[in-house]
């Protein structure tokens, strides 16, 4: 084993990227609500200002799967399609079945510039989250209670102030509502037959009330619709804490790009449009379950140095004191002072893998086993 690989298992070297990313991270917060005070003056240079400071955050992440763990994404799409990236405002589905799936998408919207400014219907339970909730906030990201009745009109309202973003924006839907999981498959596909609607064998059967409204209000603005299909290889199911630990992973991500006027405007017509994606995902997982590849051109957009570059900024800004400091500790001999600062790395160390048990799925909310029962 390489010296870098060993350093990868290392408790204290996790520890220590943890460490930069929630402190730096509280401090991009602390940067973010003095930001406010732009919203006043130039509503605009705020939403500029708080995509840049986003990306400061997110890229670390986005550093881990592309420079620690080396996992490399493919793209099967085609060159046309490629050629609208990161210049155009668009709404991302994609399948819900990994820990990791948002880190991929991520990933694309690192190499083509539009990380800063992604943007994700989001469950308000991630608003009190430390960090990724506090920073969505200042992004104006769109939260729902997932009770359409009591969503509707936030959900209406948030879509319509992102009319005017200055940014290009991917706007991530999980159409699917919550992760794939076998128990939430059966009673997602027990529904699908109440309702005389074809079976899915891959995928949960698509909840069409967020979809047709973010089309509706979102129609002028956005250009198309990024359907994402993404597997890995050798039937992995790769997870944050692998990525933590090295683990290289290959993701295949098959993109198809849908114009906007091609989705029916009725809400009707755009529910029976969703259902008809859904079962052409659901025969792409097939394929690829049988031929190992999705259909089309194979592309690799080459990462970026940005994300390396950016975590080593803040590593070195945030470390260098942290080791003057913990070698004043132990210097000084103070046996309560020693306790008291093994306890602070214990309570991070709790905090950090809390942040990481957001991802798992054998954590994932309840959501799913009784709400595909009720009327959507």
């Amino acid at each position: 084993m390489g010296l870098l690989a060993y350093l990868k298992t290392q408790f204290v070297v996790h520890l220590l990227i943890g460490f930069v990313f929630v402190v730096s991270g509280l401090v991009i917060n602390f940067i973010q609500l003095c930001t406010l005070a732009l919203w006043p003056i130039s509503k605009q240079l705020y939403r500029r200002v708080n995509c840049r400071l986003a990306y400061s955050l997110w890229s670390q992440l986005v550093m881990l799967l592309e420079w620690w763990s080396c996992t490399e994404c493919t793209l099967f799409t085609d060159q046309a399609t490629v050629d609208h990236f990161g210049k155009e405002h668009v709404v991302i589905i994609l399948n819900h079945n990994f820990e990791i799936d948002f880190l991929c998408g991520w990933t694309m919207c690192e190499r083509f510039g539009v990380l800063g400014s992604s943007k994700v219907l989001a469950k308000r339970e991630l608003l009190c989250v430390p960090l990724i909730g506090w920073t969505w906030y200042f992004l104006e990201i769109v939260f729902c209670k997932r009770k359409w009745e009591e969503d509707r009109d936030t959900v209406v309202e948030g879509l319509k102030r992102l009319a005017d973003y200055p940014e290009y924006m991917w706007f991530l839907l999980y159409c699917e509502g919550t992760r794939f999981t076998e128990t939430k498959h059966r009673v997602s596909m027990g529904v699908a037959a109440s309702k005389g609607l074809p079976p899915l064998k891959y995928h949960l059967l698509p909840r069409t009330k967020g979809f047709t409204t973010a089309v509706q209000c979102l129609r002028g603005t956005v250009a198309a619709i990024y359907d994402v299909t993404l597997n890995f290889r050798g039937n992995k199911n790769p997870s944050l804490l692998g990525i933590l630990y090295g683990k290289k992973y290959e993701a295949d991500m098959c993109v198809r790009r849908f114009p906007l006027e091609d989705i029916p405007a009725d809400e009707s017509g755009a529910a029976q449009w969703l259902h008809k994606l859904y079962q052409e995902k659901d025969a792409l997982q097939e394929m690829y379950n049988q031929k190992g590849v999705f259909p089309g051109e194979q592309i690799k957009p080459a990462r970026r140095p940005w994300t390396l570059l950016n975590f080593l900024c803040w590593a070195t800004i945030l470390l260098s004191p942290l080791f003057s400091f913990v070698l004043g500790v132990f210097a000084s001999g103070s046996p309560l002072l020693i306790l008291t600062f093994l306890g602070f790395v214990g309570a991070a160390s709790f905090g950090v893998r809390r942040l990481i048990g957001v991802t798992e799925i054998e954590k994932g909310s309840s959501y799913g086993n009784q709400e595909f029962q009720k009327k959507e």
